[in-house]
């Protein structure tokens, strides 16, 4: 909801958890007034600010007919440099003179029943029952520039957004040095700084920083928004946990270089700004003309992390993924990559998909390698026609064989990459981002097309059409494997060449643009060396992202708990590989693999005609327990339970629309010697009613006891001996058999209590062997007839 109170010039923008109210100064200054808990409309909005009664030492005044006030105590929705207010600036300009002096005061707004668009960017929608939206004017009169503060309510789920829109009123153009998207001045600073960090195969870990005195900033100027740090920051209060606690988070629908700050002044102020990095940028705006930022999403929760993440999770199954995937089932899939890498043929695809098919997959993903030279990462890419010698009947014939076996059939490219050994490269080396005096600096051999440049989206859009025209491709993955360097383009002038970073990513969401209303019905998922690109912009696009090159099953609890701060499972490409594992050389149990890879979109990355008997009546038994409960593995809310970054184990869970039934993972890394009794505690299902409580069946390869195995079977046996081995790969020995019925008042109140871990002195039926890398899936559901 969004109130204007014309007496007072406040705004109050609220939804159902939270209020934002700013209001417009004596001077004409855009102020901020307050960020917090939803509170009732307030007449005197001077009575949640800080007042000034005498002059401030060692400030400028700005106008001297009121001393007491400065813009360098002030709060404010938007800030520039020049005129007394020495914090980082969300705006900076260089004017026609030379000057970078600017000073923007309200001249107008509007209250929109829609949502505006800008089709340029990815962006956030809704309809009129789903959001408001307030346009705030504000203009320089000397500057002559104006800019349109857009803000959005979704109050159901309470989420705001911001953006701005710079046009220039003068005759000449100007120069845009920065341009952020959000800024909010805060009065004091006692919150943690939270942020997403990591590497290749490490991406989206949590840290923590206290907020004190200076700037505390994360930034990418990788060309992509980056696995270093996730364009997200949250700002959370002291003993503030996934149940209880105020935070706020922030994060930006965009895929390019960006910054996120934290500065606190002097004077205890905090000020968080986030948007397009102002590092290498600037954008010269010419007469008229407009620049649009991308859009910030801003959310509050006084119930703690939990109930923070699952406002992002709604907006971005219900606002930001496209209508088409929104709710829709993900297919299980089999991709070759870890399977065969480059070294495949038809036949050995053909043979990985009919055991694939056996066994309940239901896509099959030709992965790198099956276009132009391709036997390594050292050549064509950019040549995307099919390499006959692997593929004699071409994409459509494997396709048409793949669709007779039973599966769909997706395909992988890299469209923005070009190998300098490549037929498009020795024909169009301009179309790289290289500077033609400097020797080019490469990235898994490869370079960087040009995307701000229309003829190779024009090309790029003409050859991945041919491809998906024909054949029968339901899915493509899109991966990108290089950070930008040498950035040059041979297509914009001197003056134009602090563009290109942007350009490019506008470039890149036209070209996706294009393509995904030209096969609405292909089902995108996006990569960049796993997910050096995860992030909202991709997502409006491609509802999905492979989230981490790093399969390993335990790895990843971490990586899939960081990323569920911002992005739901639903967005999650989650792949059980092999043992040990190709990243880690860590060796998981296979149903471990697969607990971690089902709060995802579950997919097997690994040769399944090469598995044992026992790991494929594994996979079999698992396939079908995630297509029974599909819906509510990638659409469920998810609830975080126990942080893996604080103890030995991970909890979450995922709870159904009605509350009534739910799925709960526990994962442990490494086993204590004669451990307590554990209890599980639940959260988001309904009081009433009694629930049944079941643990996911699943199996023990004797490998797990070793010499000890004499204990557990009936029959003496060596574990070196070749009967050892002939039944390990074969005998699915169970584990124990949870079956709890707890009324719900009883369950959320005192959680439940699973069957007795192994403490050493024995191991039978009812003992619950969890062992190093470890984990549990249990099933809660109410009973029917039992509200």
């Amino acid at each position: 909801m969004i109130k204007f109170d014309e007496k007072t010039k406040q705004f109050h923008l609220s939804g159902n958890h939270f209020s934002y109210i700013m209001r417009v100064l004596p001077t004409g200054h855009f102020s901020h007034v307050y960020y917090g808990p939803h509170i009732n409309s307030v007449e005197d909005s001077s009575i949640l600010t800080s007042k000034h009664n005498i002059e401030v030492g060692s400030q400028v005044i700005y106008d001297q007919n009121d001393r007491t006030f400065n813009l360098n105590l002030a709060q404010l929705e938007l800030s520039t440099y020049g005129k007394g207010d020495f914090r980082d600036p969300m705006f900076h300009f260089r004017l026609p003179d030379g000057s970078r002096i600017t000073d923007f005061h309200y001249v107008g707004h509007e209250i929109l029943n829609e949502k505006p668009s800008f089709e340029e960017m990815p962006e956030t929608f809704g309809k009129e029952d789903d959001c408001q939206s307030l346009m705030v004017t504000l203009y320089d009169e000397i500057a002559k520039i104006q800019i349109d503060l857009y803000y959005s309510v979704f109050d159901k789920i309470d989420i705001l957004t911001r953006r701005a829109v710079i046009t220039n009123k003068n005759d000449e153009k100007i120069m845009i040095e920065k341009a952020l998207s959000v800024q909010v001045d805060f009065d004091e600073h006692a919150f943690d700084m939270m942020t997403l960090d990591g590497a290749w195969i490490r991406e989206r870990h949590i840290h923590h920083r206290d907020l004190t005195y200076g700037i505390v900033k994360i930034d990418s100027k990788r060309g992509v928004s980056s696995s270093d740090h996730n364009p997200f920051v949250g700002l959370i209060r002291k003993n503030t946990n996934e149940e209880q606690g105020e935070c706020y988070g922030f994060s930006l629908i965009y895929s390019g270089n960006f910054e996120a700050s934290s500065e606190v002044n002097p004077h205890g102020m905090l000020r968080f700004m986030m948007g397009i990095n102002s590092f290498d940028f600037y954008w010269n705006l010419g007469s008229n003309q407009s620049f649009v930022t991308p859009e910030a999403v801003l959310t509050y929760s006084n119930q703690g992390l939990s109930k923070l993440s699952q406002n992002f999770h709604e907006l971005v199954n219900k606002h930001i993924v496209s209508p088409n995937w929104q709710g829709k089932e993900r297919p299980i899939l089999i991709n070759n990559w870890e399977a065969t890498y480059f070294d495949f043929n038809e036949k050995k695809l053909l043979k990985l998909a009919k055991k694939a098919k056996s066994l309940g997959i239901e896509l099959f993903v030709l992965d790198d390698g099956w276009f132009g030279k391709r036997n390594n990462d050292q050549s064509s890419l950019g040549d995307w026609f099919v390499n006959t010698k692997k593929l004699p009947s071409g994409i459509s014939g494997l396709a048409q064989k793949i669709n007779k076996i039973g599966l769909d059939f997706g395909i992988w490219v890299e469209p923005e990459m070009v190998n300098p050994d490549s037929e498009l490269y020795r024909l169009h080396p301009e179309w790289a981002i290289t500077h033609p005096l400097r020797n080019a600096s490469l990235g898994r051999n490869q370079l960087v097309l040009d995307l701000s440049r229309e003829d190779v989206r024009s090309y790029l859009f003409k050859v991945l059409s041919d491809l998906f025209e024909n054949a029968n491709i339901n899915y493509c993955k899109w991966d990108m494997n290089r950070s930008f360097s040498d950035i040059f383009s041979q297509n914009l002038s001197s003056e134009n060449q602090g563009e290109l970073s942007h350009r490019y990513v506008l470039g890149l969401y036209q070209l996706l643009s294009d393509l995904t209303k030209k096969f609405p019905h292909i089902l995108f998922e996006s990569c960049a060396s796993g997910g050096n690109r995860f992030d909202l912009g991709m997502l409006y696009y491609m509802p999905q992202t492979w989230t981490s090159d790093n399969t390993d099953g335990i790895e990843r609890i971490k990586i899939q708990y960081g990323t569920s701060m911002v992005y739901p499972p639903s967005t999650m490409g989650a792949h059980v590989s092999h043992s040990p594992n190709a990243q880690t050389l860590r060796n998981t149990p296979i149903e471990t693999r697969f607990n971690t890879a089902a709060f995802g979109l579950l997919g097997y990355e690994l040769d399944l005609t090469k598995l044992s008997i026992f790991e494929l009546k594994c996979i079999k038994n698992q396939i079908a327990y995630y297509k029974e409960h599909r819906q509510l593995f990638q659409f469920g809310t998810l609830y975080r339970n126990q942080n893996p970054y604080e103890s030995n184990q991970c909890r979450w869970m995922m709870i159904n629309d009605e509350q009534n039934e739910g799925l709960v993972g526990i994962y442990q890394f490494l086993s204590e010697p004669n451990g307590s009794t554990e209890k599980i505690k639940i959260k988001g299902l309904e009081s009433q009613g009694i629930y049944q409580i079941k643990n996911r069946s699943q199996f023990m390869n004797l490998k797990l006891f070793g010499d000890l195995i004499k204990h557990a079977l009936p029959i003496k046996i060596s574990a070196n001996s070749a009967l050892f081995n002939f039944l390990s790969n074969r005998y699915m020995m169970p584990i124990e058999v949870d079956n709890l019925s707890i009324p719900g008042d009883v369950l959320l109140a005192n959680g439940f209590i699973p069957k007795q871990p192994f403490i050493g002195t024995g191991y039978n039926a009812e003992i619950r062997l969890m062992g190093d890398f470890g984990s549990r899936i249990y099933h809660i559901k109410r009973k029917e007839n039992e509200q």
